[in-house]
């Protein structure tokens, strides 16, 4: 069959949404609505063996027992799967509790997106995993991945930041006291003017009606000037908006965003503008490597202004900024090494 090649660089919702959208922040809130729980509960990263060839799967909840999903030749992305390898784009909805009938759209493979016209599939999602029962595939498990930079323990002589007790290098910020966590928006006081290794861990809130910039949206602010994206991206294209992106100016190697409601980590090594006597720039600032969950996603990035919202690059001490943009990201286990 001749397929059509077609370019839909919005085709998972990489749009505004204007629509006020429920933002969960906690599992007690999810189960408190029988079906927003449902939906959550099957929402995520499934992968298995088929013959020969591992597979994987993100199925990304948009509310109402209506999904997204993406199938991975290969694995999962950051676990087999390469950004030009083969993968199927479809949509997905519940027709009972525990039956999804899955609807194929796209194939794309090299960059090359092609539609399909396969037959929806049905599988039962039961004990964890999800069962085709009308194609010739395996149960697939679902599986909750971890950074392996999760919970790192600041190395000594490190600027803490912030670390669920000890608050005393915070600017400001609003703390959630209930988890030991900081909810966005908050400040450091300034960093040295020095290169340095940040780590950082954040929670997405759970949006699945809202779309595009308008899902859990954050940002860490470098410098104040150097935004690296916050974003619930699971499932999406990997943009130079989205999580893992710097933020309008490069995309990241790969999507490596976990769902939202699972801890993740930022581990970023980045190098202040230098600024001379007389005002002017003599060093652009440089993100020498950002890695999302344990990936690297840029390298040897620079940048002689802000990205969009930072403000403008400068010689003045500054520390590091965590964009609010109206959702309640949490953020916990903050800090700075400098690094020669």
């Amino acid at each position: 069959m001749k397929k059509t090649i077609i370019t839909l660089s919005l085709l998972l919702g990489l749009t505004f949404s204007t629509a006020w959208s429920q933002e969960y922040t906690s599992l007690e809130e999810i189960s408190k609505d029988a079906v927003v729980l449902r939906d959550f509960n099957i929402q995520g990263e499934y992968t298995a063996t088929h013959g020969d060839q591992k597979v994987g799967l993100n199925l990304i909840a948009e509310g109402d027992g209506k999904f997204k999903f993406v199938a991975f030749r290969g694995g999962l992305p950051g676990d087999g799967w390469k950004k030009d390898d083969a993968r199927l784009l479809g949509t997905a909805t519940f027709k009972n509790d525990m039956e999804l009938e899955l609807a194929p759209e796209y194939e794309e493979e090299n960059g090359n997106r092609a539609k399909v016209e396969f037959p929806p599939k049905t599988a039962k999602f039961e004990d964890g995993k999800l069962t085709p029962i009308d194609a010739p595939f395996p149960p697939l498990p679902r599986i909750e991945r971890k950074s392996p930079t999760l919970g790192m323990k600041a190395p000594e002589g490190a600027v803490i930041i912030f670390d669920g007790e000890s608050e005393g290098y915070l600017a400001n910020g609003n703390k959630n006291e209930a988890v030991g966590t900081m909810w966005s928006e908050f400040t450091s006081k300034p960093l040295v003017r020095k290169p340095y290794r940040l780590h950082v861990e954040f929670l997405l809130s759970y949006m699945p009606k809202a779309r595009g910039q308008g899902r859990a949206n954050s940002g860490v602010y470098l410098d104040e000037s150097f935004e690296c994206q916050v974003l619930d991206s699971f499932g999406l294209e990997g943009e130079n908006n989205e999580c893992g992106g710097i933020y309008t100016v490069s995309a990241p190697k790969l999507n490596m965003c976990f769902p939202p409601m699972q801890w993740q980590t930022y581990d970023i090594e980045f190098e202040p503008p230098q600024f001379g006597d007389d005002g002017k720039m003599t060093s652009p600032a440089k993100f020498r490597t950002v890695k999302l969950n344990g990936v690297l996603v840029q390298e040897n990035v620079e940048l002689t202004s802000n990205t969009t919202a930072g403000k403008p690059a400068s010689g003045e001490p500054r520390g590091v900024y965590f964009q609010g943009h109206g959702n309640k990201v949490q953020y916990r286990n903050i800090w700075v090494e400098y690094i020669d």
